[in-house]
């Protein structure tokens, strides 16, 4: 069953097209990594998907029950603490104040947060709990579906690869399916079941590549040539790396 399935999908800004016959599917608890140069689209595709944006033309159709979203910042509300953040959906979901403790709890643990985390401020945490923080916050409300917006950009190599760990190991734990959006081929090997990869300008989708075993299995070494296989010897990843700052939106 496809969870989410994207047909035509077409957009412009200012009257310059910037995607054009955009499709794909995912399947239930499928990840799927969307690669592509810098500027060429990819986070607009997963803004227009989760309804944050109208298409130009294009139809979405939305098979999961509920969705959240990881941005590339943690997007946190700095006056409120780490447990208010992580209650937000729940409390925009109206449920009872005496209801949201235990799930906040268990999101927070899952998303690698202590308990004594709970009270502190965004001020006093570092960028990767931050971005725990915002992970614990999508996680809360217990989605059948997340999109990722190249949550890990900003962090540092060794923290990244925590982050995608946590990410790996919560959605083997839900079974939620998810589009992620990343420039790093090797993230996305790490993470996926499927690579779709961008056409340079944003004219649909040029091909996949499903990957072999599952993420929480595969080794850094089988990761790394993986990598090295698609960047030397598969014409699909030729561009991927390109950029043009000026297609950005």
């Amino acid at each position: 069953m496809n969870l989410l399935t994207v047909q035509g999908l077409g957009h412009s800004y200012f009257g310059r097209k910037v995607l054009d016959g955009i499709g794909f599917s995912i399947g239930t608890g499928e990840v799927v990594s969307l690669v592509g140069p810098s500027g060429s689209g990819k986070s607009t595709i997963a803004h227009i998907a989760a309804g944050l944006i109208m298409p130009r033309t294009g139809r979405i159709t939305r098979g999961y029950r509920r969705h959240a979203m990881v941005f590339q910042e943690p997007r946190l509300m700095p006056w409120a603490t780490v447990a208010a953040n992580i209650a937000f959906p729940l409390k925009m979901a109206c449920l009872p104040r005496r209801d949201r403790a235990a799930q906040v709890l268990a999101a927070a643990l899952a998303a690698g947060l202590e308990p004594e985390d709970l009270p502190k401020y965004p001020v006093e945490l570092s960028g990767g709990m931050r971005q725990r923080c915002a992970i614990a916050r999508a996680l809360v409300a217990e989605p059948d579906f997340l999109y990722f917006d190249e949550p890990f950009t900003a962090l540092d190599v060794a923290l990244k690869r925590r982050m995608q760990d946590l990410v790996i190991a919560a959605s083997a734990q839900a079974r939620f399916s998810a589009l992620f959006i990343t420039h790093d081929l090797m993230e996305a090997i790490r993470i996926s079941h499927r690579i779709l990869v961008l056409h340079p300008t944003g004219q649909g989708i040029a091909g996949e590549r499903i990957l072999t075993g599952d993420p929480a299995t595969r080794s850094e070494a089988s990761v790394f040539a993986s990598r090295e296989a698609f960047l030397t010897g598969d014409p699909l990843f030729a561009h991927i790396h390109d950029l043009d700052e000026r297609r950005r939106p």
